[in-house]
């Protein structure tokens, strides 16, 4: 049997229920006229200064799915909602929009693995947009994971292990970066993974509760100088930022920046003037929460 929708009354009317996951269960409802059977989340992850030391944050996307029985997945998003698409999970691939390639590739895997391969309408959503430098591919490719196997197992079946899901998402985008999927897959409250060959470990990572405040710091613009990012950290820094470092495998657009709480306003202000002076947009300030891993709206 197929799962219900989530809820007696449906996510997308619950109350209580988390604001983005009635968000993505509605849209869902909208885009394919019914109700999830399962809503997921998984959080943006970020690189901690090392390519093995990773965790993740509090700003997740999400993935609303609900079985088919016809071997086609309807995909649509709320980014991207001219561009929907109504796709084969098996045989020839059919041409689709760039946004959805990995979603695509990695539900041809799963069903060519025996999950989901009945189909499902999937409805995804990031909280964070491309440009602030952190990728939502990982995570949305997570939250997909867990939902398709979750639609797979239904509610009284056993669910597949986690790590299962990443080497699957590995072997479906191999271009991908694994140690984000293991902080989306793995990652807990207040603490970083350390990955080794095969191996995890914590250790904490809890910037509140040491007097700091971990921040995103954001360039501006669909095509920042190159040494933008560069200047907005050494300007941070200068005013008083304990460390710094680029959250993905190499500088891009933003970074990871470590503020003493008395410090904020200075910084603020002095990356402000910074960028004003020479006329350029002023970056932003991300607030970051070190979160734990995805998770399944009950």
């Amino acid at each position: 049997m197929s799962p219900e929708p989530v809820g007696p009354l449906g996510i997308a009317r619950r109350h209580t229920a988390d604001p983005l996951f009635r968000l993505v269960a509605y849209a869902l409802e909208a885009a394919h006229d019914r109700p999830p059977a399962t809503v997921w989340s998984a959080p943006h992850a970020f690189h901690l200064g090392s390519p093995r030391r990773v965790a993740a944050a509090g700003w997740p996307v999400a993935a609303a799915a609900a079985p088919r029985h016809d071997g086609i997945v309807r995909l649509s998003s709320l980014a991207h909602p001219a561009h929907s698409c109504e796709l084969p999970l098996t045989g020839p691939p059919l041409p689709h929009p760039e946004w959805a390639a990995r979603t695509y590739a990695l539900l041809r895997a799963m069903a060519g693995a025996g999950y989901g391969r009945g189909g499902l309408d999937l409805h995804i959503h990031s909280t964070l947009t491309a440009a602030t430098g952190l990728s939502s591919a990982e995570p949305l490719e997570c939250a997909v994971a867990l939902a398709v196997a979750d639609l797979h197992a239904g509610r009284a079946g056993p669910r597949l292990p986690r790590g299962r899901l990443a080497a699957l998402a590995r072997a479906a985008v191999p271009e991908g970066d694994q140690v984000l999927r293991e902080a989306a897959l793995f990652a807990r409250p207040g603490q970083a993974l350390m990955l080794g060959r095969g191996t995890r470990r914590r250790v904490r990572f809890d910037p509140d509760a040491h007097g700091s405040r971990l921040t995103l710091l954001v360039t501006r613009g669909d095509e920042p100088a190159p040494d933008e990012i560069e200047r907005a950290v050494a300007c941070a820094r200068r005013a008083g930022a304990r460390a710094a470092w680029w959250p993905g495998r190499r500088p891009e657009r933003s970074a990871m920046v470590l503020l003493p709480r008395e410090r904020l306003t200075d910084v603020r202000t002095a990356v402000t003037e910074e960028f004003r002076d020479r006329g350029l947009r002023v970056p932003r300030l991300v607030n970051i929460t070190v979160a734990g891993a995805a998770r399944r709206e009950e």
